[in-house]
């Protein structure tokens, strides 16, 4: 497993991260959720990213109680909070009341004095941004946030933030957890320009298109049973991508895989990884064999022919509407 540099900072992650959103107490049990994170630990993934509203703060939980027991300067534990995880008017967002009592709720969650990377998980219109930006250097002051980063923000977002940081003496956002794939590159004509000017890493969510780009889906016929569009709760973040001219394309890219002796999935991920402003793919899995298979991804380099393929392809069905952040049925 191959690590690289998280931005500019001097933090160093694993270049396969394992995610559980839409798995951990959830998609499947307490077992299979700790028997994927042992499997990512014995093939060298370190970077473990979550956030308090998946499952309802249970997915944090189930990756503290997974992670015990290992050593805490081994691993890299990314959360983050700005959607709502209670009744109250300050139980989301990003003010400071909020922040504050996301993070300590989370850090007992996970069992931990601190996360090394404490994310906001969206843009928050209605808290001021330098409160925001306060709130979070002040958690970093006090040893339970050791970086700040970002989650969906615009490229103008991100640009008046670092702005702030800098007027106001504070660290600066080093992360940047956007959606990126072969389907998608909204980021690239915007948010990667201003990032890698400010020195911010990419740690990119659903590289296989939410499954789309292992290609088990085909034109025509329903989803395979068991399948994350089979599913009537999760379905709906596949749907934008279940059209049969995208899987159709998809379905060329069988043959190019193939040739660079990968499968579907390790090919989808090696793709994100060839962007040298991408820190980390973040995958999920539900099964221990998932994240073998993504893993292998790691360190794969891809020959610019191969790169140039793979646009002539999707040419005709790649989203690269740089005014979208995300897509239409996106993860929170």
């Amino acid at each position: 497993m191959e690590h690289r540099r998280l931005g500019r900072s001097g933090l160093k992650i694993s270049e396969i991260t394992l995610g559980n959103w839409l798995t951990h107490g959830s998609q499947i049990d307490e077992t299979a959720a700790t028997a994927c994170v042992r499997t990512a630990l014995d093939l060298g993934i370190t970077t473990f990213d979550t956030a308090d509203i998946y499952a309802a703060t249970a997915a944090e939980e189930v990756l503290g109680r997974a992670l015990r027991g290992q050593r805490r300067e081994g691993v890299e534990i990314f959360t983050k909070c700005y959607w709502p995880v209670g009744p109250g008017a300050n139980d989301r967002g990003l003010s400071r009341k909020h922040i504050v009592e996301a993070c300590h709720a989370s850090l007992r969650r996970l069992q931990t004095d601190y996360v090394d990377l404490y994310q906001a998980h969206r843009f928050d219109y209605e808290a001021p941004l330098e409160e925001t930006l306060r709130a979070f250097e002040d958690l970093v002051r006090q040893g339970k946030a050791l970086y700040i980063g970002v989650s969906e923000w615009t490229a103008e977002q991100i640009a008046e933030a670092v702005e702030i940081a800098d007027a106001m003496g504070f660290d600066r956002i080093i992360s940047n957890q956007p959606q990126y794939s072969m389907l998608w590159r909204v980021i690239e004509e915007r948010v990667i320009p201003t990032c890698d000017e400010h020195g911010i890493g990419q740690i990119v969510w659903s590289p296989l298109a939410q499954g789309v780009l292992t290609g088990k889906y085909e034109p025509g016929k329903a989803p395979p049973e068991g399948s994350r569009a089979a599913d009537a709760k999760v379905g709906m973040f596949v749907r934008g991508f279940m059209t049969d001219d995208i899987l159709t394309a998809v379905a060329g890219l069988k043959p190019i895989a193939a040739e660079c002796g990968l499968t579907m999935a390790q090919f989808a991920v090696a793709w994100v990884l060839q962007n040298p402003s991408v820190s980390a793919a973040l995958i999920g899995a539900s099964r221990p064999d998932q994240v073998t298979d993504n893993a292998a991804a790691s360190g794969v380099r891809l020959e610019p022919e191969v790169l140039e393929h793979v646009d002539k392809v999707l040419v005709d069905v790649i989203e690269r509407d740089p005014s979208k952040t995300s897509s239409p049925k996106t993860r929170p």
